[in-house]
């Protein structure tokens, strides 16, 4: 009998309840949702990102950038060996100059550097250089 008398009551408190566990759910999935569309477009940033990499990766004309690296420091300071798509340098007695000319050449190069060591002696840089494409 004492649920008769307080029935208008528990339907209210029923239809609270229903109303504050919609309302979760509700924000739930809106913020779901949100978290999903950053992930999608971090994804596609990173698409985008990997296709660009690889179409400066495919160019053919990398090889030939490579060999231009040989050419511009005189012969008699260089120690070059370049399998495939490896290469390994070795540049002695460079001046100031000529280390700026490589590096700025190397470090626009699209390619993976290995092993970049540069020491001073005196007046004069030894560099060695591997990289591969």
């Amino acid at each position: 009998m004492s649920l008769k008398r307080y029935q208008n009551e528990l339907v209210v408190l029923l239809a609270f309840l229903l109303m504050l566990g919609a309302f979760l759910y509700k924000n739930g999935q809106i913020s779901s949702q949100a978290e999903h569309a950053i992930t999608t477009k971090q994804a596609v940033s990173d698409f985008k990102e990997i296709v660009a990499l690889k179409k400066i990766w495919a160019d053919k004309k990398i090889s030939k950038k490579v060999a231009e690296l040989e050419k511009l420091i005189p012969p008699s300071k260089v120690t070059w060996s370049k399998k495939g798509k490896k290469l390994t340098a070795i540049y002695e007695g460079l001046s100031s100059t000529e280390l700026n000319k490589l590096i700025s050449k190397i470090l626009n190069l699209a390619v993976v550097i290995r092993q970049l060591d540069i020491k001073k002696t005196g007046s004069s840089y030894h560099v060695e250089f591997k990289c591969k494409w």
